[in-house]
């Protein structure tokens, strides 16, 4: 959970914004001790409903003006992360709420969790356009207090294409790519076996998998499912064109590792998911994408900025990779439509959204307050 207080002149998001102090976070921890920096002010044990209880009584005697939720199922403790219930049931400051995830088909409880959040709320966010509809027509949410904004990218400076594939050792190569935390949804056993086919028509292409294995997956089960893929790539003799770089990404590398790409790919596996992160990313810096049909990928990749592949099909994903191989002009133009829209999610844009957002909601508080106290 974030939250903001009114001050004057800072930088809010990589944009200069008057009118807030660098934000707060209250940290939601799981079994874990963390040594966090001083703009994590308070801490709440995952499981620990009091705690919950108590950091809400906490805000309402503090200086905030306004806190920021951000809202993923797995966070919270409680069923389905309940444990947010009675927390904001007790806040009396507002609230803006962004949900990460809208699931078509929630429990019950769900169902119950995100309604009552959304009622409290002064605001509710949502990242994909087509989860509008499903706040209203599921979960009852007022579409006046429903705002779409796009999930954020980073801008940061790099080189070339051509000067990154240097850089790293890959120059005269086709890169493809897929970046962020492994784990059996993400589908990669199936762009490993398209290269396969991939690979005989353009024997320079490289597929590189960026990233270490989810740390929930690694807890339960290990490196099972890395290496099941490290034996795929042995299986099909593709140690030359499928590459894993097994670390913890900083960001100017994930960005470096886009910039890089000639395709990126995202062959996930769950048809519901409603926001990705890593195709966000890669619709911000204009790669060229193919991916499965999943909810955002459809939204995103609409209007020819990318290529559908069937679920679990890695023919159906080597012929869509190698449409834009064989058609480099084709590439060129995706990317321009592409980036086109990736311009307009950076960082210093999306952040002047919420800005105005924060600052509405803060002073529709302030002049309600003031009438209650009979100052208006």
């Amino acid at each position: 959970m974030k939250y903001t207080s009114s001050s004057r002149n800072i930088v809010f998001l990589g944009t200069h914004i008057k009118g807030f102090n660098k934000p707060r976070i209250i940290a939601i921890n799981n079994n874990e001790t963390y040594d966090y920096q001083e703009q994590v002010m308070r801490e709440i044990d995952q499981h620990q409903l009091s705690d919950y209880i108590e950091t809400a009584d906490y805000l309402n005697s503090s200086d905030v003006d306004l806190l920021v939720i951000q809202h993923e199922f797995g966070i919270y403790g409680g069923e389905s992360g309940e444990y947010l219930i009675p927390f904001v049931e007790r806040l009396t400051i507002p609230y803006v709420v962004i949900f990460h995830t809208v699931l078509t088909k929630p429990s019950a409880k769900q169902h119950h969790i995100m309604n009552r959040v959304a009622e409290l709320s002064v605001k509710v966010v949502t990242m994909a356009q087509s989860t509008v509809t499903d706040l209203i027509s599921i979960y009852s949410v007022d579409a006046a207090k429903i705002a779409f904004i796009h999930h954020g990218v980073p801008n940061v400076q790099t080189g070339s294409r051509t000067e990154l594939k240097e850089q790293y050792g890959f120059a005269d190569r086709k890169i493809l790519s897929t970046f962020g935390f492994l784990s059996p949804g993400k589908g990669i056993e199936y762009s490993i076996e398209a290269m396969r086919g991939v690979v005989k028509q353009h024997p320079d292409s490289l597929y590189i998998i960026w990233g270490k294995t989810h740390p929930v997956v690694k807890q339960e089960t290990g490196e099972v499912y890395r290496q099941k893929l490290i034996g795929l790539v042995e299986e099909f003799n593709l140690t030359r064109n499928v590459r894993f770089v097994d670390k913890l990404l900083t960001q100017d590398e994930v960005i470096q590792s886009l910039v890089m790409s000639d395709i990126y790919m995202t062959p996930y596996l769950g048809k519901d998911q409603a926001v990705s992160g890593t195709l966000a990313y890669g619709v911000g810096y204009g790669r060229v994408i193919v991916s499965t049909p999943y909810r955002y990928a459809e939204e995103m990749l609409a209007d020819g900025r990318g290529l559908l592949a069937n679920f679990r099909d890695s023919a159906s994903l080597e012929a869509c990779i190698l449409q834009l191989l064989n058609d480099p002009a084709r590439i060129t133009k995706m990317e321009n439509r592409t980036l086109e829209l990736g311009r307009t999610m950076l960082w210093n844009e999306i952040a002047k959204t919420y800005a105005a957002i924060f600052q509405e909601k803060i002073v529709a508080s302030e002049s309600k307050k003031a009438k209650h106290l009979g100052v208006i």
